[in-house]
């Protein structure tokens, strides 16, 4: 009988299968559907798919690099960015959007994304290769299933308004 390391180790593994088995999915379709540890579904889509009459307003752009806000949101005071980078809480980010930025959930000029720590969804995102939108489901039969959970669901995620200038704005803590 395996040692529960041993066990965690095999549960590794399917998880690292999984991640390459997903990212293939969006490379071909744009998007794949997650049920994730919290027992949550999500859908998972690449910017160019996203479609305002088919998928939410409220959908989140996941980074898994600081220097990715650059290509989505007005250029940030270091402020901004160290509030960003030093935030120890999973955090939803609503800024205004790059004026070259038209594609996916923008209301009013401003969009949300998250810079993602966990490393199972660090690594999914860091193998896509650019960010991804973030929309939750309810009645959506899922693609795949993980233990991972995802670190925006948790009870402790805060969110906030960063402007380019520096202003910050709580708006859940």
């Amino acid at each position: 009988m395996p040692s529960y390391q041993e066990f965690g180790l095999f549960l590794a593994k399917i998880d690292q299968v999984e991640s390459k088995e997903v990212v293939k999915k969006l490379r071909d379709s744009g998007r794949v559907t997650i049920k994730e540890g919290h027992g949550k579904v999500i859908t998972l889509l690449a910017a160019s798919v996203w479609n305002p009459n088919n998928d939410q307003a409220e959908g989140i752009f996941l980074l898994f690099d600081l220097f990715q806000i650059r290509t989505l949101a007005e250029p940030f005071s270091e402020v901004s960015l160290d509030i960003v980078e030093f935030a120890t809480k999973p955090t939803i980010y609503h800024s205004p959007v790059n004026r070259i930025w038209t594609q996916g959930p923008i209301q009013d000029g401003m969009l949300r994304f998250a810079l993602i720590r966990q490393p199972f969804w660090k690594k999914l995102l860091f193998n896509f290769g650019q960010p991804l939108i973030v929309q939750y489901e309810e009645d959506k039969i899922a693609d795949f299933e993980t233990q991972e959970y995802f670190p925006l669901l948790s009870a402790g995620t805060k969110e906030m308004i960063l402007s380019p200038e520096g202003d910050v704005k709580i708006l859940k803590a």
